[in-house]
């Protein structure tokens, strides 16, 4: 009895403590995503891959991410998240020491693939907890200030860690790292709430509106899968040293912080369409600048526009999904998409890499982007005239 009276006094997802273990575990579940750029180069450099098998090793990790997260959106209202979050840190913390004690390429991507599977159930359920606040537009903005700032420091200490502790200190970082969790758990909510709550303009738009939405988020984290896990490499194919490259990254992780506030900021005042579009094409066109040599500065500057237009436009397109259906629906699909995206977009950049050239990653990113925008637009363009309708009548 004393048990589940303790439960119910910190299962509430408003309560302080709950926030605050919620966003600490949204930072933890993508710990090795934010620094892919990074930990793909390691993997090239002192594990000794080469740049095609790195990309599938962040593929299998992002599929695991993706499995988990497409598997709790139909599991999570049947367990105790509380029990569901210690699993996952537990497959995090033994996938990563593992790694550690292996050499063979296939081996090693399992045990990626294991620690995304680990890593995905704290994302499914810290986005969740943070779904049920009062606030979450506001708190969702802290989570994603937090996991850029240890972005930003992890990637500016990566090339110091890889010289002073190699690959294996790096990884058991990434393992010991999740437990500082553990103190906070119990402030986790138990479950969600069965009630869901929607956009104040949401509407049912058709099937294939939805689907054009969907296929749009699916281009455009496909789009970001293709790019970030090689944007290390890019810098050093154009002639940058690891800490220039690592120095731009870092940067550019503020400047995602910016943007997100951008998008907090300009949120309501000019409708979704244009900037989404802004922010999409915007992030398309830097890549342009990342072709064959460039100077470090160019690298940094290029990088920070790209950071900051990814996260200035992923707050408005979950909008829009929320948009699209008056019962949350077209949200919980955009996340799997979302992660599948990521998940299928390193190996998919590496099929079209061509002996250290880089070249065609931009220019397939810059197509997915492209094609995002022209999927989403008409979703939101049939979204506004049904709103100004229902205004009318």
């Amino acid at each position: 009895m004393a048990e589940v009276a303790a439960a119910s006094r910190v299962d509430g997802a408003d309560e302080r403590r709950s926030l605050v273990s919620a966003i600490l575990l949204g930072v933890v579940g993508p710990e090795v995503f934010i620094v892919q750029p990074g930990f793909v180069q390691g993997m090239v450099q002192y594990l000794g891959l080469d740049d095609r098998a790195a990309g599938h090793v962040a593929s299998a990790e992002m599929f695991g991410i993706a499995a988990t997260t497409v598997a709790m959106t139909f599991a999570a209202h049947r367990f105790n998240w509380r029990r569901v979050v210690a699993w996952s840190l537990a497959i995090m913390v033994v996938a990563n020491v593992a790694c550690t004690l292996v050499r063979d390429v296939e081996a090693f991507a399992a045990l990626r693939f294991a620690a995304g599977v680990g890593a995905g159930g704290l994302i499914s359920l810290s986005f969740a907890a943070i779904g049920l606040t009062r606030r979450p537009d506001r708190n969702f903005g802290y989570l994603i200030m937090c996991v850029l700032t240890y972005g930003a420091f992890a990637l500016l200490a990566m090339p110091t860690a890889y010289r002073v502790a190699g690959f294996a200190g790096v990884l058991w970082f990434f393992a010991l790292f999740p437990l500082i969790t553990l103190p906070l758990l119990r402030y986790f909510p138990v479950s969600g709430e069965n009630t869901v709550q929607v956009e104040k303009d949401a509407v049912d738009l058709p099937g294939s509106a939805k689907g054009l939405a969907l296929a749009a988020m699916f281009a455009y984290f496909l789009a970001q899968g293709v790019v970030w896990a090689y944007l290390f490499l890019i810098g050093i194919a154009g002639g940058l040293a690891e800490q220039q490259v690592a120095n731009g990254l870092t940067v550019s992780q503020f400047a995602g912080i910016a943007g997100a506030l951008g998008a907090v900021v300009t949120a309501g005042r000019y409708g979704r369409a244009v900037p989404l579009t802004i922010g999409i094409v915007g992030g398309a066109a830097t890549l342009y600048f990342l072709v064959g040599r460039f100077s470090a500065t160019t690298y940094l500057v290029a990088v920070s526009i790209y950071n900051l237009a990814w996260n200035f436009t992923h707050p408005y397109l979950l909008g829009a999904m929320a948009s699209f259906d008056r019962h949350g629906r077209v949200v919980v699909y955009a996340v799997a998409m979302q992660m599948l995206g990521l998940a299928v977009g390193p190996s998919l950049a590496a099929s079209v890499i061509r002996e250290g050239i880089y070249v065609n990653v931009n220019l397939l990113g810059g197509a997915l982007f492209l094609a995002s925008a022209a999927l989403i637009l008409p979703a939101i363009l049939a979204q506004t005239r049904r709103v100004r309708a229902l205004q009318t009548v």
